[in-house]
């Protein structure tokens, strides 16, 4: 069992929120190039691709028990979908704006940490999350009657992310992050092979397979495949220094990330009040950090019972 370690987690976890947007971003460059099954399939090939070779070289432990292979299932098949649909969300909305949709996602996952693995959530933390939220609800643009029902996207993705954080926090400590990883690129290929490649592209046309895909795409989709599975891995090892109740105002620090990123590689850029959100995102996971960093460094209380076996006898 590994020991919490909160700064080392939030560092982690930071990593994440610069390496997971850049994945989107490519996603999104390639949702009306590629067919989704395709671009899935691909990603998590490579990423077990990836690392099997890396645990036959290290000699890292894979094996898992029939509790954490279970919840490794469930975790892999919540994987697939959280991927798909938010690749579907980017055909339709901005980068920075599906972002900020889908962070609803952290005030959820903050909440089951608290009530479902009974993680401790002090009141600075429940505030600085609250405001972190407010924050990207000025983010958020266009309006959801601009945008139609496709806004509804990122919100299944929130709900669906934040239980697979759950899950993940559950085995995390468990299981070595890139085992788990591998595991799971493995599972995916297995669910998603008789579904991509014996239901006909007529009945189901977003499985389609291309094989005369131009070889800049098919970079782009093996590019998607090393993002993907860096992201996580960095999300998977945070989940083992620190409680999602920690992590869940950090990963705020994403749409701002990806508002960049969306500028550059887009053109999309914020308005005033978009910006003034971006920046309450920003002082709220900033304010996390610090706050961990502070309680981190307070000498722990010691228990009545060690200071009595202590105290030299009179």
């Amino acid at each position: 069992m590994t020991q919490d370690r909160p700064t080392l987690g939030i560092a982690l976890m930071l990593g994440f929120c610069v390496v997971a947007p850049m994945g989107d971003a490519l996603a999104k460059i390639l949702s009306n190039k590629v067919a989704l099954g395709q671009l899935l399939f691909v990603r998590f090939g490579i990423q077990a691709a990836v690392l099997i070779p890396i645990i036959a070289a290290t000699g890292r432990v894979w094996r898992m028990s029939r509790r954490v292979l279970v919840l490794t299932l469930l975790r892999t098949l919540m994987h697939i979908i959280g991927i798909g649909t938010m690749v579907s969300a980017l055909y339709y909305l901005p980068l920075a704006d599906a972002i900020a949709i889908a962070f609803v996602m952290p005030f959820i996952m903050l909440l089951l940490g608290h009530y479902v693995l009974g993680e401790e959530v002090g009141l600075r933390r429940m505030i600085a999350c609250a405001v972190g939220f407010a924050g990207t609800l000025l983010v958020i643009q266009p309006s959801f009657q601009e945008v139609g029902w496709p806004a509804l996207l990122p919100l299944c993705v929130a709900v669906n992310f934040a239980l697979f954080m759950l899950v993940t926090r559950k085995i995390a400590k468990e299981t070595d992050p890139i085992g788990l990883q591998a595991v799971s690129g493995v599972m995916a290929l297995v669910m998603m092979t008789p579904v991509i490649f014996l239901v006909p592209s007529s009945v189901m046309p977003m499985l389609a397979w291309d094989t005369e895909l131009p070889g800049s795409t098919w970079g782009l989709l093996v590019a998607i495949g090393l993002s993907g599975t860096l992201a996580h891995l960095l999300m998977t090892w945070s989940l083992r220094y620190a409680p999602s109740a920690t992590l869940a105002p950090m990963q705020y620090l994403e749409i701002p990330i990806a508002t960049v990123i969306g500028f550059a590689v887009f053109g999309d850029l914020p308005d005033g009040m978009a910006s003034v959100g971006i920046a309450i995102v920003v002082a709220s996971g900033l304010y996390i950090v610090f706050r961990e960093q502070a309680i981190g460094r307070q000498p722990q209380p010691v228990p009545v019972a060690e200071r009595s076996a202590q105290t030299p006898a009179g």
